[in-house]
Order: C-alpha cells, then sequence, then structure tokens
C-alpha cells in the first residue's frame, strides 16, 4: 500500500515539474526573440494586405498615379488662366496650383485678356501671334465650322451671314444697303467689303462725273424705282439710303423731305413694284446688326 502511494506521488512530481519546465522555455523564447517573430509576421501581414488594398484601387503598377503625373501641366500663377505657347485655341487652367490643359470651342480661340469673363472668343477677337496651332475643324452640313460667323452668297449676293453655335446655323440679313464683311464680322458698305459688287450688289452705277470721271466729290442721285430710297456716290462706289416711310428724297436740297413736298413723288408713288437693293420689304430697316 504504501508503495504504490510513493509511486503516485512520483507520477504527479513529475507532471509538475515538465508542465513548469515547458512554461519557463516559452516564456524564455519569448524574451530572448523580443518578439521579434510576431512583429515581423505582423509586418509582412500588413505589408501583403496593403498591397492587396491598392492593388483594387488602383490598378496594377499604379496606373491611376501615373496618369495624374502624366497630366500635370506647368502653371505661371497659382489660379488663373494662360495660353498654351503653340496652339491658339488650347489654354491651361489653374485652381490652387493644379493646371488643367483645356480646348476652346471649336472655331473660338482662347482670350487671354479675358481674365474673369468666359475665355474663349471669335478670331476677330483674339490675336494669335505665335500661337498658330490649331485643333482639326469639325464641320456639319450646315457650318464649316462649330462656332463662328459665315458669308452666304457670292459677290452680287452680299446681304446675308450665318452664324453658327454647336454646328448649327443661323441665317440673319443685314440691313437693306448693307453687306456682311467676313473680316470685320459687321454688316458694313458694301463698297468696303473687299469681295462684294456694290453695284450688281445694289443694281446701281454712279454715274460718271465732268470729263467722264469719278472724282472724290459725294454725290446724291434719287432711286430711278423708288422716290423713298436714294444713292450716296462716295468716290464713285454707290451706298442705299432711305428716306422712311412718307418721306421722299428731293434732289432740289440733296435731302429727305416731306413726299408732297417733292415733286412727282406724292403719295402714292411707285413706278414699279421692284425695290433697289438686296431686301423686299421695310421689316430690314434697322440699324447694323452689331
Amino acid at each position: 500500500m504504501g508503495y504504490i502511494v510513493q509511486i503516485s506521488f512520483l507520477v504527479v512530481a513529475i507532471f509538475i515539474a515538465s508542465t513548469c519546465n515547458g512554461q519557463f522555455q516559452r516564456q524564455t523564447f519569448n524574451q530572448n526573440t523580443g518578439g521579434r517573430v510576431n512583429q515581423n509576421s505582423a509586418n509582412r501581414f500588413n505589408q501583403n494586405t496593403q498591397n492587396r488594398v491598392n492593388q483594387r484601387q488602383f490598378g496594377q503598377n499604379n496606373q491611376i498615379d501615373q496618369g495624374v503625373r502624366q497630366s500635370k501641366v506647368s502653371c505661371p500663377e497659382k489660379t488663373g488662366r494662360f495660353p498654351v505657347p503653340s496652339q491658339c485655341d488650347a489654354y491651361i487652367e489653374c485652381i490652387d496650383g493644379v493646371g488643367e490643359e483645356k480646348l476652346c470651342p471649336e472655331g473660338l480661340m482662347f482670350n487671354p485678356d479675358a481674365r474673369f469673363n468666359y475665355p474663349c472668343g471669335y478670331p476677330i477677337d483674339v490675336s494669335c501671334e505665335g500661337r498658330s496651332k490649331l485643333q482639326p475643324a469639325d464641320p456639319t452640313d450646315d457650318c464649316p465650322h462649330q462656332y463662328g460667323y459665315f458669308k452666304i452668297g457670292d459677290s452680287q449676293n452680299c446681304g446675308q451671314f450665318k452664324n453658327c453655335a454647336a454646328g448649327v446655323g443661323y441665317t440673319f440679313d443685314c440691313p437693306e444697303g448693307l453687306a456682311f464683311n467676313p473680316i470685320s464680322y459687321r454688316c458694313d458698305w458694301p463698297d468696303q467689303v473687299p469681295d462684294c459688287d456694290a453695284e450688281a450688289f445694289l443694281g446701281f452705277r454712279c454715274p460718271p462725273g465732268d470729263n467722264n470721271q469719278y472724282s472724290g466729290e459725294t454725290r446724291f442721285f434719287r432711286s430711278p424705282n423708288d422716290c423713298q430710297r436714294y444713292f450716296v456716290c462716295v468716290e464713285g462706289r454707290p451706298r442705299l439710303q432711305n428716306c422712311g416711310e412718307g418721306n421722299a428724297f428731293s434732289e432740289l436740297i440733296n435731302a429727305c423731305d416731306a413726299a408732297e413736298n417733292v415733286t412727282g413723288c406724292e403719295p402714292p408713288f411707285r413706278r414699279d413694284n421692284h425695290q433697289t437693293g438686296p431686301q423686299h420689304s421695310n421689316q430690314h430697316l434697322r440699324s447694323r446688326f452689331f
């Protein structure tokens, strides 16, 4: 009986000793390594996890980040709009030091002077000196460019023009007797428009002066078809004028007068139904379009 008890105590002692020794060894190992194994494992886990997150967010090789770097442009100032050195219809817009290159709508040019207004304007208002490059034309069935003013007709039909906006053309008539000037974008006297035949357009040719020559003198002639209208000849080129309803041009005073005061023009007067000039109704008797 006593022998059995002794063996039991021995077994218990051996179990306790082995348990304590294992705990001691684990504590000693952790102290000696200073937790390096656990820390390295955590670092590798965090790094692998972060890589997977970056790949999901930006794609392989950080493609988005590369795209941002490629799109960066230099800003002369922190905020503002600035010309692209070689191209007239492009500009750089900078906001808080971040620049983005932009294009004007096709047909318009960047105006560096438009600091606080819309930055793109018509070619007549913008100097492209040193910035001759342009984006390719984008014509439509209506328009040669997306935006702009364009003459309609030939040298004998100069009184119409087209305003194009987003490729859609809108046709306008100049006031009676005026022709569209594609250089100035204005309705002007026909003799001031290089590609307009003023005599053919107005249907009147100024008679020569003395010695069958045209002088610099300004002369006046009533329209052969209508008392209300007359022509002013400036250096031998005609310009159409209108006295207005109820009035007629008096050759005695070279001015407009009441129709009843002008011999042969008492109302109603009309030699025929033809009106001199390109327009055929009085609705166009207005000031210049621009």
